[in-house]
């Protein structure tokens, strides 16, 4: 009986630590959340506009807590960044290679730091164009908010992945914060052809 006392003891000093393991798991995630922006690109000021050579237009859109966000069209392709109208950041010149469109809703990614939410990632959708058929691909596109380093780290085909959304959260709370911007964005979960690859 007292082997079986000390054994039970052991068990119980092994469940202490496990469950206050779970405990902080537990609160570490609750500290990471996703907030929601609207891009009404009609409703967003023009501040710049060339309809000649490459018919460029870009426009001034609020994001989360006023951020704001600049959305470029040129060559049938959407360029979307942040902060500032003229960027030196990657994310300025990055678009995906077919012809595409941007949707309507940001997912921002947050974490709270010192009692505050941060973005540390965003998540759009892109449409793409794949044939002459006007046939059309999805693409969650994940961007880092690292200044200095905010670019695209991750991509997922939204056609071919029921669970884009969890797979483009999970790429941003991965990734964000650590990606080098000079390597290739990541494909997350299963390949399909929304890139035009």
């Amino acid at each position: 009986m007292a082997g079986l006392s000390r054994i039970g003891a052991g068990i119980a000093w092994l469940v202490l630590p496990m469950a206050v393991f779970a405990g902080i798991t537990a609160a570490w995630a609750a500290e990471i959340d996703s907030a929601y922006t609207k891009l009404d690109l009609n409703a967003c000021p023009i501040v710049d506009q060339n309809l000649e050579e490459g018919s460029w237009t870009l426009v001034r859109c609020a994001g989360y807590r006023g951020r704001p966000v600049f959305v470029g069209e040129g060559d049938l392709r959407f360029f979307v960044w942040f902060d500032q109208r003229k960027s030196d950041e990657p994310l300025a010149s990055q678009t995906l290679g077919p012809f595409n469109t941007i949707g309507e809703t940001t997912e921002w990614r947050l974490r709270r730091v010192g009692g505050e939410w941060q973005a540390f990632a965003t998540i759009l959708r892109y449409r793409t164009s794949l044939n002459d058929d006007q046939d059309q691909g999805e693409v969650l596109v994940v961007s880092q908010l690292q200044p200095g380093a905010t670019c695209h780290i991750a991509y997922v085909d939204a056609r071919t992945n029921p669970d884009a959304n969890a797979l483009a959260r999970d790429a941003a709370d991965r990734l964000a914060g650590s990606f080098d911007c000079n390597d290739t964005p990541e494909r997350v979960g299963t390949p399909g052809p929304s890139l035009g690859e």
